[in-house]
């Protein structure tokens, strides 16, 4: 089995730790380890290092080379320009494809935090044994939800059809992308609806036929660049090509148009997190929603709730009487923000471009 991590956004929810010259998934939230190293760890040693692949932007080779030493060069898969999933997905999966066009890979993302580590070893090697049976197939790994989210996507999954070494597959029905808060609650109350978290087991075949009858503009554009791999000129048609097509998820031009009879589903509780803004971080790391998350040098009193950061090591931060809040402290800003204001950050990171604020992004 091959696994491909992608780690290419840019994570301007976890501003101002997170930079465009240093996303998220480099920065060490958790431990002293990146999200990415995270990501890695948990495959192994199932998967080695040598069946573990990075999709990733062109500006971030260094970077992932000094986190993951033992990830061989060749196994980084690096775009030109940052473009939305679909293509990074066409791409990736058409060069694994030209080696291994017909064996399991399992689609993994580098900003999640999964603490039932064995549940989901055993599900990925229960998916990639059905994958072998049904190479034409892909199979979702979704997770129940712990409460109503508007800010994942859902899966809509049916009877189940059979449990293969305690893991139970159901039928697909469809997918729906972040819901509005009505129906994410109808959602959750319907227990027929599960979190699509972006993991999926398949063939990289699978996925160039998906795209040759679903995607045709994007799969075009990515056979002309792959007929050069290999080549010296590889590099400089993919930068040249690459930003062709528009920017689309794979969830709009992919698994919105899948056939139902393509795609099974396992729902299963794996601990999962999506650990893209501090909001989130704190609910993935708490063990009660009262609890405060802290890091560094921080001292408080009479605060409840809250996430408190310090990167600095000769400063110390003091919180007394404080509620809900999201203080993070680096070399060069100090956020202090209400959790509940978290998503007006993102707009005010973006704001401040083409400003004298620019240099902090």
């Amino acid at each position: 089995m091959k696994a491909i991590i992608f780690a290419g956004g840019t994570g301007t929810r976890l501003w101002p730790l997170s930079r465009k010259k240093s996303p998220k998934q480099f920065e060490k939230l958790i431990g002293n380890k990146s999200t990415l190293q995270l990501a890695v760890e948990r495959l192994l040693p199932d998967i080695k290092h040598q069946d573990i692949y990075i999709s990733s932007n062109y500006l971030y080779k260094d970077i992932i080379r000094e986190q993951l030493p033992q990830i061989p060069k060749e196994n980084l898969i690096l775009e030109p320009e940052k473009k939305d999933v679909a293509p990074a997905i066409a791409l990736s999966l058409g060069i694994i494809g030209k080696q291994y066009p017909n064996e399991p890979i399992a689609i993994l993302w580098s900003d999640h935090l999964v603490k039932e580590v064995s549940v989901f070893r055993k599900i990925l090697k229960v998916a990639s044994e059905e994958i072998k049976k049904n190479p034409n197939k892909i199979i979702f790994i979704s997770h129940k939800p712990r409460f109503p989210s508007v800010n994942l996507g859902y899966i809509h999954f049916g009877k189940k059809l059979r449990v293969i070494n305690g893991v139970s597959f159901y039928e697909f029905k469809n997918i729906k992308y972040r819901p509005d808060e009505k129906t994410a609650k109808n959602f959750f109350n319907s227990e027929e609806y599960a979190w699509n978290l972006g993991y999926f087991v398949t063939t990289p075949n699978f996925i160039r036929q998906t795209f040759k009858k679903s995607a045709r503009e994007i799969y075009d554009n990515t056979e002309n660049i792959l007929s050069h791999y290999g080549k010296k000129s590889f590099y400089g048609v993919l930068k040249a090509n690459y930003g062709k097509v528009k920017s689309i998820s794979f969830d709009n031009a992919i698994l919105e148009k899948l056939a139902k009879q393509k795609a099974i589903i396992v729902v299963e509780d794996i601990g999962w997190s999506d650990v893209g803004s501090w909001e989130a971080l704190k609910e993935a790391l708490e063990s009660h929603s009262y609890e405060n998350v802290i890091r560094g040098k921080v001292y408080l009193e009479h605060v409840r709730d809250s996430l408190v950061y310090n990167y600095e090591d000769g400063k110390l931060i003091v919180g007394v009487d404080l509620d809900e809040n999201i203080i993070i402290n680096t070399s060069d800003v100090i956020l202090i923000a209400k959790k509940s204001s978290m998503p007006k950050v993102k707009n005010l990171v973006e704001s401040f471009s083409g400003t004298k604020h620019e240099r902090h992004t």
